[in-house]
């Protein structure tokens, strides 16, 4: 039983991506992770190497995985409770470890070891059900965002980004290849954009809705539900068989929001920050 750590995806996929891809839905952000790693170099996320790992059981089957991209949280998915202490002593306190997100009975055995973290947020994952359309439906209409946009969809990726405690270093990256991807769905009221979706590639059958975003001003009036809504009927139309999306469960709007329109919960998740 042994943790195995490498900077090279391509080493940890060759290892821990069959168990990856076995539970897409529960390691949705992980294979994310690791597609845009394979796709845009080691430093895509950061100037900092990543780290990234897998725990071998008893039997040999891989049954945890560490994925670690600075300056984000490492990541943990499945990690049994005999692998947490394990995985301390070989990282401690050290940069690894200064952000964590996991599920729940993970994070609270990582608390106890390593004093000084505390609850910075807790999400839901959600995949969807049967969709529905918000109602009442707000006014207005759905297109596909272009290159026209990008100035206004970096400005609302950033304005996510601040609004969800996120980095904001990838903005123009994801705005760029989800414009290439047709992958951004913008709301227009009037012909005025009032809010923003986008959406992952599709990875082991799964999409995850994104970067759900409408500014202060145009806030309260149905467009968020809406564009969330025509973002998961693109994914499904492209062919995925999940259609995923996480929430911050301090805020009860999104969470009800998502709820009408069809999702149901999947899991919980916590990130723990090292008080500085």
């Amino acid at each position: 039983m042994t943790w195995t750590f490498t900077p090279d995806v391509d080493v940890f996929l060759a290892s821990a991506g069959p168990s990856l891809a076995a539970r897409p839905v529960e390691h949705t952000v992980a294979l994310t992770v690791t597609e845009r790693l394979r796709r845009s170099g080691a430093h895509h996320y950061g100037d900092d190497d990543p780290l990234l790992g897998w725990w071998r059981g008893a039997d040999g089957v891989v049954a945890g995985t560490f994925v670690r991209t600075p300056p984000h949280a490492a990541l943990l998915n499945a990690v049994p409770p005999k692998a947490v202490g394990p995985l301390v002593e070989l990282l401690g306190a050290g940069p690894d470890l200064d952000g964590v997100n996991a599920e729940p009975d993970t994070a609270a055995l990582l608390a106890v070891r390593l004093p000084g973290y505390r609850t910075e947020q807790a999400q839901r994952l959600y995949r969807l059900g049967t969709l529905r359309a918000p109602s009442p439906a707000p006014e207005g209409r759905s297109r596909v965002a272009t290159r026209a946009d990008r100035a206004l969809l970096v400005a609302w990726v950033q304005g996510f980004a601040d609004a969800t405690g996120q980095s904001k270093s990838s903005a123009e990256w994801l705005v760029d290849e989800g414009t290439e991807r047709g992958s951004l769905t913008l709301w227009e009221s009037g012909g005025t954009p009032v809010a923003l979706a986008g959406r992952t590639r599709i990875l082991a059958g799964t999409v995850r809705v994104t970067l759900v975003y409408t500014p202060p001003g145009f806030r309260g009036r149905g467009y968020g539900a809406a564009v969330a809504a025509e973002a998961s009927r693109a994914a499904l139309a492209e062919g995925a068989a999940e259609v995923l999306l996480f929430t911050d469960l301090a805020d009860p709007t999104s969470n009800g929001v998502y709820l009408r329109i069809g999702y149901e919960r999947v899991a919980d998740r916590v990130q723990l920050r090292r008080d500085m």
